[in-house]
């Protein structure tokens, strides 16, 4: 199927076509804590779109009614994509809209769809992206650290070696690292950071968009002994400033 060309200069409107969305693959930014940060153009697509595959339908399920979104949603996850792959490219090439999203933020960015996007990248199936919400974003823009160029690495790996070993790497970069980490071992990743480097400027930012957000930033021993005593809880995004930060960061 020959792909559907956009034009990058197009004036701003939804993929909608009376009230139809437009055959392919809508990938959707989705609140990341707070249920109002959700894009206009997010609630016109997952509105017309004739599925919506998410992570979890029970938990799609309550973003959808909070705005009045009566789709028909259907699973994909790393569980069941080798079969549910096959059945939303058929039901694409016969014309059909896929509304993508996860369970918070950018489908594909540490969770599930990237083989559903290739895939239909390589049927030659129209592709695009619905921008909105990011933790790692949100995170970078108010952690008060360099933001360009930075290094995304994802979830820190649960192993202690593998772990130890990454962020020695992210201490040895010219740019910040940006990580999610569980907060049942994010003090052993700070006391791992503070052995190595304990001066190192270190930012932990905690239920982003939620009501008990917190960024907590400071050095990284100071950091490990503030959660010694507090211990962490909800969604963490980890940052960890460059070998050489540069000479307006003062703080």
């Amino acid at each position: 199927m020959e792909s559907v060309h956009v034009e990058i200069d197009a004036p701003f409107e939804p993929a909608v076509t009376g009230g139809r969305l437009v055959a392919g693959l809508h990938l959707v930014a989705t609140p990341i804590g707070n249920m109002r940060d959700i894009t206009l153009r997010a609630i016109d697509t997952l509105k017309a779109a004739g599925l919506v595959a998410c992570e979890d339908t029970r938990h799609s399920g309550i973003l959808l009614k909070q705005h009045s979104i009566h789709a028909r949603l259907i699973s994909l996850n790393e569980h069941n994509e080798a079969v549910r792959i096959p059945q939303l490219l058929d039901h694409m090439r016969q014309g059909g809209s896929v509304a993508l999203i996860s369970d918070a933020g950018m489908p594909t960015v540490s969770d599930p769809g990237q083989r559903l996007v290739g895939a239909a990248v390589a049927a030659g199936l129209h592709v695009e992206g619905i921008p909105g919400p990011s933790a790692v974003l949100t995170a970078l823009a108010a952690s008060g650290l360099p933001t360009t160029p930075f290094y995304f690495g994802g979830f820190l790996p649960h192993k202690k070696g593998a772990r130890t070993t990454e962020l020695a790497a992210a201490l040895q970069r010219d740019c910040t690292s940006v990580f999610f980490e569980s907060p049942y071992r994010l003090v052993d990743t700070l006391a791992i950071l503070a052995e190595v480097a304990p001066e190192r400027r270190v930012v932990v930012a905690r239920e982003l968009t939620k009501k008990f957000e917190e960024f907590r930033r400071g050095p990284a021993g100071i950091l490990r002994s503030h959660f010694q005593t507090k211990a962490p809880k909800g969604e963490i995004t980890l940052l960890i400033a460059p070998l050489e930060p540069p000479k307006w960061l003062v703080w």
